[in-house]
């Protein structure tokens, strides 16, 4: 073979292999199969037919295209796969992409990539610590002083030095079987000793190139979840905020009743043990509107008994489509609460109503809260977090979630009453990714788009 072709050839596999790494990872299930470090039977054998299969067509282009050598990275590949997946991948793997090299009448491809597939996967298996498998990089430091002062240090060859020279080892055994055997096996090969070399360096390249590519998007993919994790771990401590706040009310309004009237006081303890269960389910989220109104319906019976029946008239507007769409849970409560406290306790003398209100709008959910009672001071009026404990934490849990996707505005009138709206982006099911940390992410993720 000429050797110009072969080390145009080199340049060319180290592209193939680049872009079908970089094509691979746009794939939903492959990221997620590549990011879990144990899988399931299953698991390998999709991962071994994700990688395989465009590898294993490399390899007919090959034989099908005159002097298109780069196309077939099937022993590169073998060695990806048990590196990546394990031994039984590995195995897997060389058996897949040496498939069309039998048809091709090279049958020593087939042990050799099964070899190059279990080896790599046992070296996977024998790694210190699984990261160090992703630490292997086409700059990999051949250095024979840093070698060896490593080597002194630690009294052993380190596993990226190991993984060197077993792919070295390899390429070595290959190129002796299609130095015996031109027909039953294929290897670039030259008498020029300096391109020999760079075929050796070549198959290294190729094979950390492929893994430099999966490794940068595991690492985003880490990031991401460390992201989903800190999204969650902030929510988590607005909703423990709130919870204390709310609680604290509701108990003083049962200890002003015990003594006066037991008969409501001992109502206002049922109604306030419901409230507790729910508030007890940390993992809720996002739940329906539905629940988020049956919550408030507690917390207004509780009220509606302090205050008494004829002081405090609740009216709901509720849109039907609207019920059953996700939003914070505990995000009604507080605006209740708000509109009681600061809206209607200074007037409930003469009667007060809150009216609770929701519709669908486009892909947007209106959620209003409005009183008729003594409203704000002019100053007040804003499209700010208005004023409370309650309304500040409304403000920095949407924040948190939706990002600047949500709105919140306040609208007031002294004398008349305040109406506070929230507009959030609606979120279907499937975007809730299957855990709290998921749901956070995505939907931050979905509404900044």
């Amino acid at each position: 073979m000429d050797s110009r072709l072969i080390l145009v050839t080199i340049l060319i596999r180290l592209g193939v292999a680049a872009a079908i790494s970089s094509v691979l990872v746009r794939a939903r299930r492959f990221r997620v199969l590549l990011f879990r470090e144990e899988r399931t039977l299953g698991e390998k054998i999709e991962l071994v037919l994700i990688i395989g299969i465009p590898i294993a067509l490399g390899v007919l282009v090959r034989g099908w295209v005159r002097n298109f050598y780069a196309a077939d990275i099937s022993f590169e590949g073998a060695i990806l796969m048990g590196v990546i997946g394990g031994r039984f991948a590995g195995i897997a793997g060389g058996i897949l992409v040496s498939l069309p090299a039998l048809l091709l009448g090279e049958w020593l491809a087939l042990p050799m990539n099964i070899l190059a597939g279990a080896l790599a996967g046992l070296l996977r298996h024998v790694a210190p610590e699984r990261e160090a498998v992703w630490s292997f990089s086409p700059l990999f430091d051949l250095s024979i002083y840093h070698w060896i002062r490593r080597s002194i240090r630690k009294s052993l060859i380190d596993w990226q030095t190991s993984f060197l020279l077993l792919i070295l080892a390899l390429e070595f055994g290959r190129i002796q079987l299609h130095r015996a055997f031109p027909k039953r096996i294929f290897a670039l090969d030259s008498d020029n000793w300096l391109v020999e070399l760079a075929v050796y360096a070549g198959t290294v390249m190729a094979v950390a190139i492929a893994l430099k590519v999966l490794n940068n998007v595991r690492i985003e993919m880490k990031l991401e979840q460390q992201e989903r994790l800190l999204l969650q771990t902030r929510m988590e401590a607005l909703q423990s905020q709130i919870n204390p706040h709310f609680l604290f009310n509701t108990l003083n309004s049962v200890s002003s009743l015990v003594r006066r009237d037991p008969d409501s006081a001992r109502e206002m303890i049922v109604k306030l043990s419901s409230i507790l269960r729910r508030l007890l389910r940390k993992g809720d989220s996002f739940v329906p509107l539905r629940e988020e109104v049956e919550f408030v319906d507690d917390y207004l019976d509780i009220e509606v008994v302090r205050f008494g029946r004829e002081k405090l008239k609740v009216v709901k507007e509720l849109d039907p489509a609207s019920l059953d769409q996700l939003v914070p849970s505990m995000i009604l409560q507080p605006l209740v609460e708000n509109a009681i406290k600061h809206g209607l306790a200074e007037k409930l003398e003469g009667g007060g109503s809150i009216y609770i209100r929701s519709r669908s709008a486009e892909s947007r959910i209106v959620i209003e809260v409005e009183d008729d009672g003594v409203g704000m001071p002019v100053s007040g009026t804003s499209n700010s977090s208005g004023t409370g404990i309650g309304m500040v934490n409304i403000s920095e849990r949407l924040q948190v979630v939706y990002g600047d996707a949500a709105e919140i505005t306040i609208e007031s009138q002294p004398g008349h009453g305040t109406l506070v709206r929230l507009v959030l982006p609606i979120l279907l099911a499937e975007d809730m990714g299957g855990s709290v940390a998921g749901a956070l992410y995505e939907a931050r993720s979905i509404t900044s788009r």
